[in-house]
């Protein structure tokens, strides 16, 4: 069975690589920063910019400084200001969380690989609507839950990196086609990608269309790349039409919350109440996205996430993906689907939300310069506040696609009881194909969580945590070699220490052989797999660092 989890994406971390902003090198901040004059309606103001240089598209100068002013050096200081740099610590934390996810993910596809044991937290789904009679042993169960963690986090780092990602282009004079063309070029490459890492060596000549996630990742770099394109126009032109509406005294003169604004006129305060406003419409307007993008695979389930009351002896739920009536095409977008020739088990507009999520987080990011203290804390607080919607979704029965699901011993005893308090293991259960409500929600807040504890670190600590910033910085080089070495892996511990299964493989329809019940080797090999990979994502690293902005290399 080829690996199920999103490869890698980008985030306000550093680099323009990869579909979103992945990185090769830690972030770097202009020290001095000029402030050029730009014209926006009738008023003037000071928009805050770092010189743009050959490391420009790395550089993230709003996330987590520690002094919260902005230096202004006069207009002849910007080319002696523009190689004078510092590296902000707090800057590393998406980096870290990337790499983290990474390492997460190999534990996975190291184990799907090698069967070293049944793909997820219980034996028989976690799929929209399936009964599940037997959780699985508590290794592969705990497992399950920590990668579980990179599907989502991947795809809102991925949203921030285009924020970051465009903002340093349009810095550096790129029009908004240049962007649209950049967007789709690296989503075509993605699919690409998916094609030749899994429908050729998987599919076996049957199967056109083999989506594991990359697919998925391509469709959602390029619609989260538009939108944020149209946000970015859409925004203005709705300031403009505020401003020649509105009309203030000198005396309504307030400072702007976004400091982008540093200095502005007190003849025309209009143009600042507009822009306030329309920045604060289009961040409620992705909010609303973000909600309806994750609601919709609770609208569009064909069983609304409720598995039946009174069911047969034997019957563990659907064992296909289902379907609705408005036929394939629609379904491939939406559902996971199993045909002849295609196969998808992340559709692609199933995990937009987090990706719309990572848009409205990196706009806030950079709506002003905040402290590190506000930045972590902000990330710290976001994460309760999901989790205790999570805990909402347990207690009053919403956004969980798992209703009257849970057919285990401790729910049989007590048939009348809240199926999520019978046990611990009741109360994380979260549906996956295609993601619920309750898992996003929970995901997300794990991930805020480990934002904020990365952000806390001091730098030197946080440069010394094992391989998490090499494999952070060049994702999709580890993503794509990481496959191919464990897979490869596979075939030689299989057989050496592989037996037949009781269980049928999904790609041949044969008995699966596997290393199921020799854990110690399927975590061995994980850990050999990741000691090679090091050396080989920091010579990577290396030469990525050398290649232009626009090359391929860089996608990578």
């Amino acid at each position: 069975m080829p690996p199920d989890h999103p490869a890698i994406e980008a985030g306000p971390s550093v680099q323009e690589t990869q579909f979103a902003a992945i990185t090769d090198e830690p972030e770097t901040v202009s020290e001095d920063r000029h402030i050029p004059s730009s014209e926006f309606g009738r008023a003037n103001f000071e928009f805050n910019r770092h010189i743009p240089d050959k490391n420009d598209d790395v550089a993230h100068p709003n996330y987590g400084t520690t002094n919260g002013t902005i230096n202004e050096p006069p207009a002849s200081d910007i080319t002696k200001n523009a190689s004078t740099t510092t590296t902000s610590p707090r800057a590393l934390s998406p980096d870290l969380l990337r790499g983290l996810l990474m390492v997460l993910q190999a534990i996975d596809h190291c184990s799907v690989s090698q069967g070293a044991w049944r793909h997820g937290v219980a034996l028989e789904s976690e799929q929209d609507g399936t009964i599940v009679k037997k959780w699985n042993h508590p290794v592969p169960w705990t497992a399950r839950m920590l990668t579980h963690l990179c599907a989502p986090g991947f795809m809102f780092l991925l949203g921030m990196g285009i924020v970051y990602f465009g903002r340093s282009r349009s810095k550096l004079g790129w029009s908004s086609w240049q962007m649209v063309k950049h967007f789709a070029i690296r989503a075509f490459v993605l699919a690409a990608v998916n094609e030749l890492l899994f429908t050729l060596p998987f599919g076996r000549g049957r199967i056109l269309i083999l989506n594991i996630v990359l697919l998925a990742l391509a469709v959602n770099y390029l619609l989260a790349g538009l939108l944020w394109l149209a946000v970015n126009a859409s925004e203005k032109v709705l300031a403009t039409l505020l401003e020649s509406s509105h009309t203030s005294s000198d005396n309504d003169v307030e400072r702007p919350l976004l400091q982008d604004a540093t200095t502005y006129s007190t003849t025309k305060p209009a143009s600042v109440w507009a822009v306030r406003c329309s920045w604060h419409i289009h961040n409620a307007i992705l909010l609303a996205l973000t909600i309806i993008t994750i609601a919709w695979n609770h609208w569009l389930s064909p069983h609304h996430g409720h598995c039946p009351v009174d069911t047969p002896p034997g019957y563990s739920g659907p064992t296909q993906p289902t379907s609705t009536s408005l036929g394939p095409w629609f379904d491939f977008w939406f559902l996971n689907v199993q045909y002849t020739t295609v196969i998808s088990p992340f559709p692609p507009l199933a995990w937009l939300s987090p990706a719309i999520l990572g848009l409205l987080y990196g706009r806030i990011v950079l709506a002003r310069q905040w402290k590190a203290y506000t930045i972590n804390s902000g990330n710290a607080l976001f994460g309760v506040l999901l989790m205790l919607l999570f805990v909402l979704t347990r207690l009053l029965h919403f956004g969980n696609l798992s209703e009257n699901c849970l057919r285990m011993p401790e729910q049989l005893s007590s048939r009348e009881r809240n199926q999520y308090l019978a046990s611990f293991r009741s109360f994380f259960y979260i549906i996956k194909y295609p993601p619920s409500f309750s898992y996003i929600v929970f995901t997300m807040s794990m991930n805020f969580f480990l934002l904020a504890l990365f952000g806390i670190l001091p730098e030197k600590v946080a440069r010394r945590i094992p391989t998490l910033l090499t494999f952070g910085q060049s994702a999709l080089f580890f993503y794509i070699l990481h496959l191919m070495l464990y897979f490869g892996l596979a075939v030689l511990v299989k057989t050496w220490f592989g037996h037949e299964l009781d269980h049928i493989d999904p790609m041949t329809g044969k008995p699966a052989v596997g290393t199921e019940g020799e854990p110690a080797v399927m975590w061995v090999s994980w850990l050999v797999g990741l000691a090679i990979l090091w050396p080989l994502c920091r010579w990577y690293g290396r030469v990525k660092s050398t290649k232009g902005v626009n090359s391929v290399w860089r996608f990578f």
